[in-house]
C-alpha cells in the first residue's frame, strides 16, 4: 500500500514542478497529493487500529482479570 502511495507522492511532484508559478505548484501537491493521500491511508488503516483496538483491550481485560483473582486469592 505504501509503494502506492510513494508513486502517487512521486508522479504529482512532478506535475507541481512543471506549474508556471510556484504558488501553483504547491497548491497542486496540497491539493492532488496530501488531501487525497491523507483521507485514503487514514480509511485504509481503519481495520488496523480496530484490531489493535481489541487487541489493547482484550489485553487491558486480562489484566484486570489477573489482578482480580490475585487479590481474592491473597483475601482467602
Amino acid at each position: 500500500m505504501y509503494i502506492v502511495a510513494i508513486a502517487w507522492v512521486y508522479v504529482v511532484l512532478l506535475m507541481a514542478i512543471t506549474e508556471p508559478s510556484v504558488i501553483a505548484g504547491i497548491m497542486t501537491f496540497v491539493f492532488y497529493c496530501l488531501f487525497p493521500l491523507t483521507i485514503l491511508l487514514y480509511l485504509m488503516r481503519t481495520p488496523q487500529r480496530k484490531r489493535e483496538r481489541a487487541e489493547n483491550s482484550a489485553a487491558l481485560q486480562q489484566t484486570q482479570n489477573s489482578s482480580n483473582s490475585e487479590e481474592q486469592q491473597s483475601k482467602d
